[in-house]
């Protein structure tokens, strides 16, 4: 991250948060935690060996039974008291295989929580449905869709557990590339005015950040300023109305949108046959393709952040959820030539170019004015041509730190290097 400078920046250094990113990468790392029923292959853990059994529904009601094998993580320690966890991972998964995620709290040399199911995921939704898994609440955490939180247990790191299934005597099974989690600790809200460059009259006007009200610090510009990335521009309201069995249809559709531009950016998008089941054909298929392969089920939305990823991941991508702490980290990506899909939350009149509320909201950032100032793909926009924005360093900086805990996507080719991490690493 980068100092404040003598000309009235903000020091970003002073609250910074806890954030650590801790990943696996398949055969790499197969030596890595325990695994039962799964063999170590040459594009990831596959299944193997001893096998078990178990009967689950398919979204008809008939039982199916399936084989499974497991990989548990090794604890992994995060160096700091951890409010919350996401999970991610890839996977090749043919049709009627699925995976499913649990994660648990860890402190010192045990468990501090149990076992919690988040999510039971496939890229095939015709033998099971990928969803969430709602309810999951008691003293030391709880489950919200995605994430992990943290409640009245001590928890300084986590440990996954990651089961394969396949049908029943299948030859073919879902091979595990990567896995990872995001832990982080309590969000940073130092005290003070409106973002520079915020619109004062209609934050007010909007019930929003008032004075003495906690703001994220802005960073100065960096590497990536007067960079812009030729990601398209689509707008997820193209698709209004439509497939509303997809969590209400298009106006809902920023996630998926988000991924399928920067997927489309890497040459990454779906064959046409993948997509030819979209009818009537609309304007764009393969965005309504992301949100059938996004959505979940119980959530009744196509926002789940993991299950994003896993579908980038299923078209050959390195994909993962993370946070990172401001925009100059997120500098370092797009100098890099990586776009990143982020997640922000604002209202009317708060990120002068964004001119409508939203609790949460994700965006591609693209690149960087030559004054610094971001370049986002905003699909809530009405048509592509309005997609691409500028929006004012600052006040944007704000909605996705304090707003939405610096929540970002990362999606790239394997072979893509990151940029160099940080000391405290959430890459």
């Amino acid at each position: 991250m980068l100092p404040a400078g003598s000309d009235g920046g903000w020091d970003v250094t002073a609250a910074a948060r806890d954030i650590v990113y801790r990943g696996f990468r398949f055969p790499t790392d197969g030596a890595a935690g325990r695994r039962f029923g799964l063999r170590v292959a040459r594009r990831g853990l596959a299944p193997g060996g001893v096998v078990r059994r178990l009967v689950h529904p398919d979204p008809a009601g008939h039982l199916r039974r399936y084989e499974w094998g497991t990989w548990t993580s090794p604890p992994v320690p995060a160096g700091f008291a951890v409010r919350e966890v996401v999970p991610s991972w890839t996977a090749d998964a043919p049709a009627g295989c699925w995976l499913r995620a649990e994660l648990r709290g860890w402190h010192a040399s045990g468990p501090a929580t149990r076992w919690y199911a988040l999510g039971d995921w496939t890229a095939d939704d015709s033998a099971v449905r990928r969803t969430s898994v709602p309810g999951q609440r008691d003293a030391a955490a709880r489950v919200e869709t995605d994430t992990l939180v943290v409640g009245a247990a001590t928890v300084t790191g986590w440990q996954l557990r990651l089961t394969l299934l396949r049908p029943a005597g299948a030859r073919a099974g879902p091979v595990l590339r990567t896995a990872g989690a995001v832990a982080s600790g309590d969000p940073v809200t130092p005290t003070g005015t409106n973002p520079p460059g915020a619109d004062q009259a209609g934050a007010d006007q909007a019930g929003a950040t008032g004075e003495g009200d906690p703001v994220a610090p802005s960073t100065r510009p960096g590497p990536a300023t007067g960079r812009v990335l030729d990601v398209p521009c689509w707008s997820q309201r193209r698709h209004t109305g439509t497939h509303r069995w997809l969590g209400g249809g298009g106006d809902g559709w920023c996630s998926p949108t988000s991924a399928a531009m920067v997927l489309a950016y890497w040459g990454a998008s779906p064959v046409p046959r993948r997509y030819a089941w979209v009818r009537p054909p609309g304007p764009r298929p393969a965005v309504v393709h992301a949100a059938r392969q996004c959505y979940d089920h119980a959530y009744d939305g196509t926002g789940n952040w993991s299950f994003t990823t896993a579908y980038a991941g299923s078209q050959g991508m390195d994909a993962f959820v993370t946070r990172l702490r401001s925009l100059a980290e997120a500098e370092a990506f797009v100098a890099a030539g990586i776009p990143l899909v982020l997640s922000a939350a604002y209202r009317r009149g708060e990120v002068p170019g964004l001119d409508y509320d939203t609790t949460g909201h994700l965006l591609v950032l693209v690149g960087f004015t030559a004054t610094g100032d971001p370049i986002v793909n905003d699909p809530y926009a009405p048509d592509d041509e309005t997609v691409r924005r500028v929006v004012p360093r600052a006040p944007f900086e704000h909605a996705w730190q304090v707003a939405s805990g610096g929540l970002t996507y990362v999606i790239r080719p394997p072979d893509r290097p990151l940029p160099t991490r940080p000391a405290q690493p959430n890459w």
